[in-house]
């Protein structure tokens, strides 16, 4: 087992594990912890009440955060013609049919969202055993199989981020980075709550939001307290 630097382990003394903090406490006692030589990602944790090997208790989707990501987003889309030009001027970084297929099956996967028209999903579905263990295979119920392939590539950049429950029943994501406010930060949390608790599927039994923590990239995880967001 590797062990804790000094700092390392002063900052996880620095939070009770036991105690369960108000989420604006928790985000500023993450904020403060954040104290790597680079911009980290603060991040939030969910543990459901759901097991998602049933089909009815998987939990997906995508939100929008207010106050976008903090980071770089390269967004791939698979288009021809007029649809491809679209994508491009939206700001895609990388727009192909099948120069674009060649490219992945080569390996070279530098992007981070992927976006189809529907035309193109007979070709993407060649993709599926690459891009489908990285979550990133289009999808229509999120909105990355679209013929508004603009508006994709827009939102992808602008503070779109797409969750998924995974088999413990958790669900992580970054939801802004330290440098941003407080405030700012407590606008894409409540966002990103809000989108889960509206994503409940309707196999989920009993407690369903069960805990919640916000972490630093490199910092201990807070507990906060599931109460207040229920109330």
């Amino acid at each position: 087992m590797t062990k804790l630097s000094k700092k390392a382990k002063a900052l996880a003394t620095a939070v009770d594990t036991v105690k369960l903090y108000a989420v604006d406490e928790a985000i500023g006692i993450a904020k403060t912890n954040a104290t790597a030589k680079f911009d980290e990602t603060i991040e939030i944790a969910l543990n459901l009440g759901v097991d998602p090997r049933h089909a009815d208790q998987m939990v997906r989707g995508v939100v929008t955060l207010p106050k976008g990501t903090g980071k770089t987003v390269r967004v791939a889309v698979f288009a021809r013609g007029a649809k491809a030009e679209e994508a491009l001027a939206a700001g895609a970084d990388v727009v192909g049919a099948e120069d674009l297929l060649e490219i992945v099956q080569n390996g070279k996967i530098e992007f981070d969202r992927c976006i189809a028209t529907p035309d193109m999903m007979g070709l993407v579905g060649r993709l599926g055993k690459i891009l489908g263990p990285k979550g990133l295979m289009p999808n229509p119920k999120l909105g990355t199989v679209t013929m508004n392939v603009a508006a994709a590539v827009e939102a992808a950049k602008g503070g779109q981020v797409e969750f998924r429950v995974e088999k413990a029943g958790i669900i992580h994501s970054g939801i802004g980075k330290a440098s941003f406010t407080a405030e700012d930060l407590r606008a894409n949390f409540d966002a990103f709550v809000d989108a889960i608790v509206k994503a409940k599927p309707t196999g989920a039994k009993g407690k369903y939001l069960k805990k919640i923590a916000v972490s630093s990239s490199m910092g201990p995880g807070i507990k906060v307290d599931v109460a207040e967001i229920a109330a």
